[in-house]
């Protein structure tokens, strides 16, 4: 069942933004893991920023791709978050591991098939 539409989405992506540039500083990561989050924070605000979806700014990525984008995301996470484990960060693993689920839930719950902003026009 797909409940997500793309607006609720983008809302969810910035708010995903939001949390990850907080979350060095409100899980006092340090090092590797601390730049590693506020990287991927710039990265999902990039991609969101450019999706094309109400909540999008420039419109150049369609929707589809953002989603597909997404589900490695998510796949790619789970991988840092051993990458984490080996390096003797608990904190990593847990976080990176619960936000692959977190990621991969709202991929999953996401209407990509719903019209886009370009569409529309």
């Amino acid at each position: 069942m797909k409940i997500i539409s793309p607006k609720t989405h983008g809302i969810l992506d910035y708010l995903t933004v939001i949390f990850l540039f907080a979350a060095p500083t409100l899980f006092k990561m340090e090092g590797s893991l601390c730049t590693f989050t506020y990287t991927l924070a710039g990265i999902h605000l990039l991609l969101t920023a450019l999706t094309n979806f109400e909540p999008g700014v420039f419109k150049v990525i369609p929707f589809r791709i953002h989603g597909m984008i997404e589900l490695i995301v998510s796949v790619a996470l789970v991988a840092a978050a051993f990458w984490f484990n080996s390096n003797e960060s608990e904190l990593g693993f847990y976080f990176y591991v619960g936000l692959a689920i977190v990621i991969l839930i709202v991929f999953l719950l996401t209407d990509f098939k719903r019209s886009t902003v370009a569409a529309e026009n």
